[in-house]
């Protein structure tokens, strides 16, 4: 029985035992869960501050949106008020430098950006002549970007008007390597001609660069061929440059008297420029109602490097075959360009551009020969049409001598009257004109100024060279020539 009562209590103390490790496990437990409650609540209470904090930060800055976005119409309001108001003045100054009798002929327009010097220079020569017939020519200054120099310096001239392109946007470029500086001046090129053309709703727009000079017959030559534009379609635009007209390749009138057209003007087909100097005078039939936005969006359209056709109203793309849009222009020029600084870092400069020569007089040879005064203005001009230019040029090619061999400078020299080379490919033409000194590129397989792949200029005296293609005859109706 004591032994009964013995293992009772040796279980008991084993149960009490055990009782007492449950709730000192039990006591533990609490105590852990207490300690993680606490911290979960102490952690909610700093998430709370901290969304409390965020919540009256978002508050703040949608006060500040609301204010800003009042701000914002503000401005708008306050700018459609300035706008509104140089719209006015622009308006008003044009009416004082239109003649409201006198339709103008071609609005002109200077291409401007960062060269304040160059534009004070181009603006004297162009005001030189163009004031005597302000209201047929009314003049405006373009400036692409914010320059305060060059804006200070257009604004000082109460004789013409003043645009502004402020153009902030990316530029993304066709291919690695190009000059982003040539989509930009595209960019300016396309508004300044849609400011013109629609807003002013000017029917023709003479385009020059800061950078160039004119001579005395500029708006004459200019107001004379305006009407080829609108009889002949096929006429992209006039030009008074030509890459080939430095001094070696132009007669002096006084000793070689030029006065009759048809030994000056010509068609080309690729419009004659060099490095961006040009000026255009774009009928609003042809040009600018046709060019869509992206038609500017890069080097080779601001440099009107036509690889389009005019097609009922609009540009249609060729593919590779390519169809050039016709321009006008002469065998010397009637500018000059004195701009080594700029976007084609001063390519083919002193080469090329610095010995252009331009005409320097008016055309009157009354106070030293005979000839009666030439007056733009009254010569017919219609050999120019496409039907009567192409049997004029091929006439003139068809009478040219033939020369070939390797010393046709020498030859072409000793001969009075004109001569004509041909060129078996573009590296035959190339070393051509290397000996004559002319211009040697080719864009889109043509030569520059060529007209059915004929490449016209004088040399020494008044002949004139014919550089002319492999099938040059053959797009002329030439046989057996």
């Amino acid at each position: 029985m004591a032994n009964v009562l013995c293992d009772y209590r040796f279980l008991l103390l084993v149960a009490a035992v055990a009782f007492i490790y449950v709730q000192l496990r039990l006591s533990a437990t609490q105590t852990e869960y207490a300690d993680k409650l606490a911290a979960s609540e102490e952690a909610e209470n700093v998430c709370t501050s901290q969304m409390r904090l965020l919540i009256d930060q978002i508050s703040m800055q949608q006060g500040r949106i609301v204010s800003l976005e009042e701000e914002r119409k503000l401005r708008e309001q306050e700018c459609g008020q300035l706008k509104a108001l140089v719209e006015e003045l622009e308006r008003k100054g044009l009416q004082r430098r239109t003649n409201k009798e006198q339709v103008p002929v071609a609005a002109v327009v200077i291409m401007a950006c960062s060269r304040a010097d160059y534009l004070e220079r181009t603006i004297k020569s162009v005001l030189k002549y163009q004031s005597s017939v302000a209201s047929k020519y009314p003049l405006f200054v373009s400036q692409d970007g914010t320059n305060p120099d060059v804006k200070s310096k257009a604004l000082s001239y109460d004789e013409l008007g003043y645009m502004q392109h402020l153009d902030f946007g990316s530029i993304k470029t066709e291919s690695p390597g190009e000059l982003i500086a040539y989509y930009k001046i595209a960019r300016h090129y396309k508004w300044a001609l849609d400011e013109l053309f629609y807003k002013h709703n000017f029917s023709r727009v003479i385009i020059l660069e800061d950078d160039m000079e004119i001579a005395p017959d500029f708006f004459d030559y200019f107001e004379a061929t305006a009407t080829l534009l609108e009889k002949d379609k096929s006429i992209m635009a006039v030009s008074s440059w030509n890459d080939n007209g430095q001094k070696q390749f132009v007669n002096d009138p006084y000793l070689y008297p030029f006065w009759c057209p048809t030994n000056h003007l010509r068609r080309i087909e690729s419009h004659t420029r060099l490095c961006g100097r040009l000026e255009l005078l774009c009928a609003t039939g042809t040009v600018p109602s046709a060019l869509s936005p992206s038609f500017f969006d890069g080097s080779y359209c601001v440099l009107f490097h036509f690889c389009w056709r005019l097609h009922g109203g609009s540009f249609v793309e060729e593919g590779l075959r390519l169809v050039y849009p016709v321009c006008i222009c002469g065998l010397w020029g009637l500018l000059v360009v004195y701009g080594l600084r700029g976007s084609s870092l001063g390519q083919f400069f002193k080469q090329y551009l610095e010995p252009i020569k331009m005409n320097d007089v008016k055309l009157n040879f009354t106070s030293a020969f005979s000839f009666p005064k030439v007056d733009w203005k009254s010569m017919d001009l219609s050999y120019l049409m496409e039907e009567k230019f192409t049997k004029h040029f091929a006439d003139l090619v068809k009478k040219a001598k033939p020369l070939q061999g390797s010393d046709v400078v020498l030859k072409a020299y000793n001969i009075d009257g004109d001569v004509r080379i041909q060129y078996r490919d573009q590296f035959d033409f190339e070393r051509i004109a290397r000996q004559f000194g002319i211009f040697e590129e080719w864009k889109d397989g043509i030569p520059r100024t060529a007209y059915k792949g004929v490449v016209v200029f004088r040399y020494q005296t008044p002949r004139r060279v014919f550089l002319i293609g492999p099938d040059s005859l053959k797009k002329l109706g030439i046989e057996g020539a």
